[in-house]
């Protein structure tokens, strides 16, 4: 199985019981996460060699983050320890037509004020075969975006392939920051990810006539602005999710990809996710998936169909990492999505 990197952020995730807004509860659910952990579970739990880069706290909470990554067996070894805090995000989960709210308390984490002197990329990245970072982590402050770039240079400098999630955080940056520091970061990315908000906010595209808050689509404003993307940067791969949100619990959902080398544009199939248990963490799920696939060998066509399939299921379970197995996923992306008990 191939050797893959991720770094970011890992944070303390305190949600409301069920659907309860914040002001009825009285208790909070706890677990961890964060887009570049997410996808490190997602890896290590479809057989890859997963390793996950990050700064804790030296104290009990610091310990139980990285704890929860040895449980799904991601490489915790190149986490350094030190800092303030861990950061955290408060989650109170939508139903129908009112949409989840997540309130941040990140300022100086651990990782928000780490530098490269922290880590060895040159033992991080020996053997390694693929690197993958989001658009989060460098919004997180300009330490993190300074620690970013140095990342980028150690991967390409082993000729390591990256892939970006560009997960554009309003909370966190404007867009006019986030395309400066983003889009000098593409000279190092070999696959692009994202959805029209992202492409949009991140690097100045915008698909056709799509509009994110109501969920119409144009599939040739994507093939369009995949088509500038490759152009402008030189992507190997040009990926986007696809959702059309029929309320905060109903959501259609899938994705499409734009080849380089072949200039095919791809649409996968759509899934009807229908009630949603928890969606954070689902565009995560998303990348793992079609990376897997990717590192499994499949054509881009198949690894997309394989991380929608893996996307789908996550929203139907709650915590931020994707639990699922690669026989569940192989299974749905084969076209049984009957849900029946399995006996």
């Amino acid at each position: 199985m191939a050797r893959v990197i991720t770094m970011g952020e890992i944070m303390l995730r305190l949600s409301t019981p069920g659907n309860e807004k914040f002001i009825q509860a009285d208790e909070f659910d706890v677990c961890y996460g964060g887009g570049e952990a997410n996808v490190a579970v997602s890896l290590a739990n479809y057989g890859h060699d997963a390793a996950f880069v990050t700064k804790v706290p030296e104290n009990p909470i610091g310990e139980c983050a990285v704890a929860a990554l040895r449980k799904m067996n991601v490489d915790t070894k190149f986490i350094a320890k030190g800092g303030e805090r861990l950061g955290i995000y408060f989650l109170e989960s939508g139903s129908a037509m009112r949409a989840s709210n997540v309130v941040y308390d990140r300022a100086h984490s651990a990782i928000a004020e780490a530098s490269a002197e922290d880590f060895d990329f040159d033992a991080i990245f020996e053997g390694a075969d693929w690197f993958h970072f989001t658009g989060i982590t460098p919004a997180i402050s300009d330490a993190a975006a300074e620690l970013t770039e140095a990342a980028l240079k150690a991967a390409k400098a082993k000729g390591v392939k990256v892939s970006v999630d560009l997960n554009f955080r309003k909370k966190l940056w404007s867009s006019e920051k986030a395309q400066k520091i983003m889009t000098n970061l593409m000279q190092y990315v070999d696959v692009c990810i994202g959805n029209e908000e992202d492409a949009e906010k991140v690097l100045g595209f915008k698909p056709g006539n799509t509009d994110v808050t109501s969920g119409d689509l144009e599939l040739a404003g994507y093939e369009d602005i995949f088509k500038q993307m490759v152009a402008k940067f030189n992507f190997e791969y040009v990926i986007s999710s696809l959702r059309v949100s029929h309320s905060a619990s109903d959501n259609g959902w899938s994705a499409c990809i734009y080849s380089r080398d072949t200039q095919e544009f791809y649409h996968s199939k759509e899934y009807r996710v229908h009630p949603i248990v928890d969606r954070v963490g689902g565009g995560d799920s998303f990348a793992g998936g079609t990376i897997c696939g990717f590192l499994d060998g499949k054509n881009f066509k198949e690894a997309l169909e394989f991380g929608v399939a893996a996307s789908a299921l996550k929203h139907t379970i709650p915590g931020d990492f994707n639990l699922v197995s690669r026989s569940d996923v192989e299974n749905l992306a084969g076209g049984d999505g009957s849900g029946r008990v399995q006996r």
